[in-house]
């Protein structure tokens, strides 16, 4: 059984800032044109009027101050609300598999390793922008990964650390030497930036992780996998019903069911104690606790969640030192955020350091990967 490690990381931010201040005064201008064109049947209840939104009211929710997105001036037009992408040919790299090039070279880079040594790639994503082919198989072309095999698959925004299990176990098994790991989330296309309670959720990025045996690694850099750990438990709470059915469906494609959509206070009650008693149950059977752990690197939702699972490992309010927080300035971004918190905040602990990777959501799903640096 082969030793494994994440060697190197790397990060394409999406190329436009949408503040706060920018997103309310575009969804406010929105909700007052609903509400005038709607006058009369808001008042015959037949419709509910929109609130206002306000920098005071997603920053007390959430924590975040900004994001990046792909598109900006579609997201901010009042009339539209959504990003406006221009159409590519087959034969032009696809908007996803663009930005996984991106994060995946600069991972690949660090890792002092290039396409042709990979010998898989997946891509893991809470949404992939088609069926098929698989967007990780175009991406391996475009990398130049002349071996191995690419897959997608999706956990929703546990997508990426249930893709890193998969990657670990590969090169621990010896089916392969060199993974590479790619999460391009383009949340915004699902987000539903004309409802108040979720208009600011949301950012765009791309993480890419590279995963290798140990003992070939030659990034200075590496963290060991001590063990990884996955769960799943159904709920409807955070769910996109969008699909291929939903053409036969006849429905709408503005249709609010076709867009992200949570019970947010449910998915914040339910999911708080299930991560961190995974989290403490993970590290037990690895023969640690909580308190020994050196950092997490957290899903990246909302700060209050983050805040209250911290209280609930160590008994305390964990410092921005033991559970970096990158959410305020790229919003949620689904898979990839434990991924971007790891990559800013890694390389300043010392050897023998241990660290704990986790990201849940949808499903629910939960994932985690416990980490000793080299």
């Amino acid at each position: 059984m082969q030793r494994a490690a994440l060697t190197a990381t790397g990060v394409y931010t999406a190329p436009y800032v949408i503040s706060n201040e920018e997103l309310v005064a575009a969804y406010n201008e929105y909700a007052r044109n609903f509400n005038a064109d709607n006058a009369a049947r808001i008042v015959a209840g037949e419709l509910a009027a929109c609130p206002d939104s306000s920098v005071d009211f997603i920053e007390k929710a959430s924590g975040i101050t900004r994001r990046y997105v792909m598109d900006k001036a579609g997201v901010l037009d009042p009339q539209r609300m959504r990003p406006r992408f221009a159409a590519r040919r087959n034969e032009e790299l696809s908007l996803q598999a663009e930005m996984a090039v991106a994060a995946g070279g600069e991972a690949l880079a660090a890792a002092g390793r290039t396409g042709a040594e990979v010998d898989a790639v997946i891509c893991a994503a809470s949404n992939m922008q088609r069926a098929y082919p698989a967007m990780a198989v175009e991406i391996q072309q475009a990398l130049g990964v002349e071996r191995g095999y690419a897959f997608d698959m999706n956990v929703a925004c546990s997508s990426a650390t249930f893709a890193l299990d998969i990657a670990v176990n590969a090169v621990r098994c010896g089916t392969a030497r060199t993974v590479l790991v790619v999460n391009p989330e383009i949340c915004s296309a699902h987000l539903a930036w004309k409802d108040r309670d979720c208009h600011f959720i949301f950012g765009d990025v791309c993480t890419a992780i590279v995963v290798e045996r140990l003992d070939a690694a030659r990034s200075a850099h590496a963290w060991e996998v001590l063990g990884s750990k996955l769960a799943t438990s159904f709920s409807n709470n955070i769910r996109n019903n969008a699909g291929f059915l939903s053409r036969c469906e006849d429905r709408d494609p503005d249709d609010r069911d076709q867009l992200f959509v949570q019970e947010g206070r449910r998915v914040f009650k339910e999911v708080c104690p299930m991560a961190a008693e995974h989290m403490t149950q993970h590290l037990a059977s690895l023969g640690f606790t909580p308190l020994q752990v050196r950092r997490f690197w957290l899903h990246q939702a909302n700060l209050a969640m983050n805040q209250l699972i911290g209280r609930r490992l160590l008994g305390r309010e964990a410092t921005a030192d033991e559970a970096p927080v990158i959410l305020d300035e790229f919003a949620n971004t689904a898979s990839a955020g434990s991924i971007i918190a790891f990559h800013r905040h890694n390389t300043d602990l010392a050897s023998g350091d241990l660290g704990l990777l986790c990201s849940f959501g949808a499903g629910y799903s939960i994932g985690s990967l416990a980490l000793r640096k080299c």
